[in-house]
């Protein structure tokens, strides 16, 4: 378990020097994340303790939550000073992604039927 925590961690950081060395707008994380499915779609499988490690950390993803909830809790007058540009931009968030979403599957599903 300690060598898969040991992977996930070295492509989060490989994610986060990138993002500074080429100041990305892109969080550190993300692009570790996406290095990790690169090299796993390379490689052709995903290892047995990886999967294992992974599935574990995601019976515990609440506890993750937890910082995020403070957080809100610790600037709860700022969040309600600003609650309407907070509003919009999660609705207008939401609908882009279900709208990204959408048209991605549509252009996958007429890809398919295609002969």
């Amino acid at each position: 378990m300690l060598e898969s925590i040991t992977i996930l961690l070295l492509f989060q950081l490989a994610g986060e020097t990138l993002s500074m060395l080429l100041r990305l707008p892109v969080p550190g994380p993300v692009i570790g994340m996406g290095l990790l499915f690169a090299a796993l779609v390379v490689r052709g499988s995903v290892p047995h303790a990886l999967s294992r490690t992974a599935h574990t950390l995601l019976q515990h993803l609440a506890l993750l939550f937890v910082p995020a909830g403070v957080g809100v809790m610790l600037h709860f007058r700022r969040i309600a000073d600003e609650w309407l540009p907070i509003v919009i931009a999660l609705v207008a968030s939401t609908m882009a992604a279900i709208l990204v979403a959408s048209t991605v599957l549509r252009a996958f599903r007429t890809d398919r039927d295609s002969p």
